[in-house]
């Protein structure tokens, strides 16, 4: 249905071409006219989701390039995870940019969707922080630690604690474990599991926390420094699943205005923002 609107289109434009001509336009008078169109047109609004305070920073910067391609970015910052999908899932959104390819699927297969990826963004380390101790080795028996209490970050922590022999899992889980896979925990930890937004006040009393890089910067955190351990440490070991992404409604995929979207942010000046507003923590992961 979509290809007969365009071709329809296509016909009618030539066919207003044609008449244009017919009535005795001069092709300069064609080259003014469509000219001034040019100027005059409104700028496409794309509304793009977004979650962290440093990626309203750096996707600020390519709504200014994306003034030239007269397009006109609107910024739309959520304060969690669970909003922005089920903002694009129902429209009210064009894009979202702020979660890894498992987290998208993972939504997809729970809401019945068909968020699909356009173009990556970057890797952002997953770490474990703590206000009591200065290494994970210190951490006590008995203490709490707390994760993400969602599917695929909450996995990935537990995968982060196993990585610095906190617990072991069960291989069965794969890239996708519980805590009901953990199968050997010899410090008896409590896990708790948080939303991801509330992981850095959870300091306060816990042990121990695994926080996503986003919510560790905007509470004043710098991962490379502050982390008692970042997963990237083993850069290798960090799955595909866990590259972040442009996501789109599957209809859109091969909207032109939306790959003009990926491709102003896709540039060196993205890159030097995000190691500045994440503090040399976040790797591009485009190229």
């Amino acid at each position: 249905m979509k290809k007969s609107k365009l071709f329809g289109g296509l016909v009618l434009t030539a066919s207003l071409f044609l008449a244009a001509c017919g009535n005795g336009g001069t092709t300069a008078d064609s080259s003014a006219a469509e000219s001034s169109s040019t100027v005059s047109a409104e700028p496409t609004t794309v509304k793009i989701g977004l979650v962290s305070e440093s990626a309203v920073e750096i996707w600020e910067a390519v709504a200014e390039r994306l003034e030239d391609e007269n397009i006109d970015l609107e910024i739309v910052k959520f304060t969690d995870y669970n909003q922005p999908n089920i903002a694009l899932d129902n429209g009210e959104l064009d894009l979202n940019a702020f979660q890894h390819v498992a987290f998208l699927e993972n939504y997809n297969a729970n809401n019945d969707a068909d968020l699909t990826p356009i173009g990556f963004t970057f890797v952002s380390p997953l770490g474990i922080y703590s206000d009591k101790y200065a290494d994970y080795s210190e951490i006590q028996d008995g203490d709490t630690i707390a994760i993400p209490n969602d599917v695929t970050n909450g996995g990935r922590a537990l995968l982060l604690l196993q990585a610095i022999d906190l617990i072991t899992l069960d291989n069965a889980a794969g890239t996708a474990p519980t805590v009901n896979d953990i199968i050997e925990n010899p410090k008896n930890l409590n896990i708790e599991e948080l939303d991801a937004a509330q992981l850095p006040r959870s300091l306060e009393d816990a042990g121990a926390a695994v926080i996503n890089t986003n919510f560790a910067v905007d509470a004043g955190l710098v991962p490379t420094e502050d982390a008692l351990y970042l997963d990237t440490d083993n850069i290798q070991e960090v799955l595909d699943i866990y590259k972040n992404v442009v996501a789109a409604r599957a209809e859109d995929v091969d909207n032109e205005v939306y790959k003009k979207v990926v491709a102003a942010y896709q540039t060196e000046e993205t890159k030097a923002l995000i190691a500045e507003t994440t503090a040399n923590t976040d790797i591009p992961a485009w190229d």
